[in-house]
């Protein structure tokens, strides 16, 4: 009888131990106060480049943004022309790219003279750069909704 016990006491622990690791699990994925699902996405078409944060492609300090940020080659960074800062894609914007995996930031602007157009930052690899060239894709970022004054 003692040793039914102990097998029936086995039995229910593991069995709430797995119910509970099992809720510990769903519980940690749940992403509570996350607007994800509410976040509103805007489409570009643009036509995208690459850069790189070597010396001879810039004035002064390559791993300094126009905005001032340090760029580090492990970085999912965009450079935006101006035009589209007027857009929406201002600094810190949220970006996914057709073709690359994961978002991107807005942290750097581009020159006056260049419109609808972003670079890619590809750190120091300037061979990943030139093989991307120059193409015309979609952008979409998210689009902040305005609060509305009292």
């Amino acid at each position: 009888m003692c040793k039914l016990k102990n097998i029936k006491t086995f039995f229910l622990n593991s069995v709430l131990g797995i119910i509970f690791v099992t809720w510990i699990i769903s519980f940690s994925a749940c992403d509570f106060g996350s607007k994800e699902a509410d976040i509103n996405w805007d489409t570009l078409s643009v036509t995208a480049s690459a850069y790189n944060s070597l010396d001879y492609q810039g004035e002064g300090d390559p791993n300094i943004t126009a905005w001032g940020d340090t760029l580090k080659p492990e970085q999912k960074v965009i450079a935006v022309s101006r035009d589209l800062i007027r857009r929406g894609l201002d600094y810190n914007t949220r970006v996914k790219i057709e073709g690359f995996k994961g978002e991107f930031l807005v942290k750097d602007k581009m020159n006056a003279r260049w419109k609808n157009k972003i670079d890619i930052y590809m750190g120091k690899d300037s061979q990943k750069a030139r093989e991307f060239g120059r193409k015309k894709l979609e952008i979409y970022y998210v689009v902040e909704e305005e609060t509305p004054s009292e």
